[in-house]
């Protein structure tokens, strides 16, 4: 199941630069993650500083 953001994103980018898959991109004040892209490592939870990168 791919991660989704949560609006806790504080736009860091943390979450973009920790993703091997490059499925997360800068959203509207807040970034988010392209499910076709995602592949559920968790390296973008893991990287989040505010817990905002979440399991779907």
């Amino acid at each position: 199941m791919a991660y989704k953001i949560s609006d806790d994103c504080i736009a860091c980018g943390a979450c973009a630069e920790a993703c091997p898959m490059d499925a997360i991109v800068e959203g509207d004040g807040k970034y988010d993650i392209d499910a076709d892209k995602c592949v559920s490592c968790g390296a973008c939870a893991e990287a989040c500083p505010v817990a905002a990168a979440q399991e779907a």
